[in-house]
């Protein structure tokens, strides 16, 4: 029986948009590199951030929001502070209610990711929390994305 093949870090190519983010001091963990549970946050602020930005989220206001369903993280080289990482966002599928969005880090300085990982939003009534179609303008501003 073959053993899963380990995912491989992917080249800056792969993805069609990108974020900064500036390591903190407190994201280093005792091992001297950002522990784990930064780079989760970094996944969710870089696509929160850029779908903010292009006016097709409205965390205040907004009548539908996204709820995380599944997430995952492969990692391949340690980050650290102090250093920039550029975040990397893709669409990896658009459904009916749900997007699967894909998140590379990379080390300012390199061409491949130090992680990838993705995460699927539902997006739902932000009252009732049932599921709603993908809201247009939100469809709009994600299609360049889509790889």
């Amino acid at each position: 029986m073959n053993a899963p093949q380990r995912p491989k870090p992917l080249p800056r190519s792969a993805f069609p948009v990108f974020r900064t983010i500036t390591t903190r001091w407190m994201d280093n963990d005792v091992y001297g590199h950002v522990n784990n549970v930064v780079y989760y946050s970094w996944f969710d602020t870089a696509v929160n951030a850029y779908l903010i930005e292009h006016g097709a989220l409205d965390i205040h206001a907004g009548s539908t929001i996204g709820l995380v369903i599944e997430t995952q993280c492969n990692y391949f080289a340690p980050l650290a502070f102090p250093q920039d990482v550029h975040a990397g966002i893709r669409v990896a599928h658009m459904g009916t209610s749900s997007v699967r969005y894909e998140v590379g880090l990379f080390d300012a300085r390199e061409e491949h990711c130090a992680a990838a990982g993705h995460f699927v939003h539902v997006y739902v009534d932000r009252d009732t929390r049932r599921p709603v179609h993908v809201p247009q303008a939100l469809r709009q501003v994600l299609e360049p994305l889509v790889v």
